[in-house]
């Protein structure tokens, strides 16, 4: 299912249609949501994880799911804080920049933003390579 819009030139001539599928939308929230300040990752199922660990594509929609409904769209976010940052607040900018990127980009009506935090983590790694010892 996607989310459909028909465009007129004027009053009376069709211009064509506008058709945003849910994926489009997920990268949209998951991107948001990554880069507010004290989020340390988005988090996805087992096997997105490993296939992430290995070498595979980065999945922008990790972590994220999308509701089209009648009115609008429902987003519910899953993701894993640093710790000592305020969860509330960490969650409302969250919401606020998942919201304002989707509405900005699509001008599709945003529901609701769910966040639901499912870890803590306590520090934030640098990725490690090989190439960073000296012997």
């Amino acid at each position: 299912m996607a989310y459909t819009r028909d465009l007129r030139k004027g009053q009376d001539e069709p211009l064509g249609k506008i058709e945003i599928a849910p994926e489009v939308i997920g990268v949209i929230a998951g991107l948001a949501a990554s880069e507010v300040e004290q989020v340390a990752s988005m988090q996805g199922g087992f096997a997105t994880e490993m296939r992430e660990r290995f070498g595979g594509a980065v999945n922008y929609r990790k972590g994220v799911k999308i509701d089209l409904v009648d009115d609008g769209i429902l987003v519910d976010l899953y993701c894993t804080v640093l710790f000592g940052a305020s969860i509330p607040l960490v969650a409302e900018n969250v919401q606020d920049a998942v919201r304002s990127a989707i509405f900005n980009m699509t001008g599709l009506n945003v529901l609701e933003v769910n966040v639901h935090v499912v870890g803590v983590q306590f520090e934030k790694t640098e990725p490690f390579s090989l190439d960073d010892l000296t012997f």
